[in-house]
């Protein structure tokens, strides 16, 4: 499942904002996005992902995906670094 996979990366970005920057800076090897996120937060992540062929892997739940992250709050999209 997905969120072994951020348990298990070595370095993640969290959030939206810090998604979208780094891959235009071509760091990101997957996104990953929750799909209870408002779709308004997650489209421009993964259309330009998709534009820039990065793999997307959606999971359940942004407070899982959180937890995943160590954080206490939802996180709507992650990206785990190259």
């Amino acid at each position: 499942m997905s969120y072994e996979k951020v348990l298990q990366a070595k370095s993640v970005i969290i959030g939206t904002k810090q998604t979208m920057r780094a891959l235009k800076q071509n760091l990101i090897r997957e996104v990953i996005i929750a799909q209870d996120a408002d779709l308004l937060l997650t489209a421009h992540v993964a259309e330009t992902a998709r534009e820039l062929e990065v793999p997307i892997t959606y999971v359940d739940s942004m407070r899982m995906l959180g937890k995943a992250c160590d954080i206490d709050v939802g996180a709507a999209t992650v990206a785990i670094k190259k």
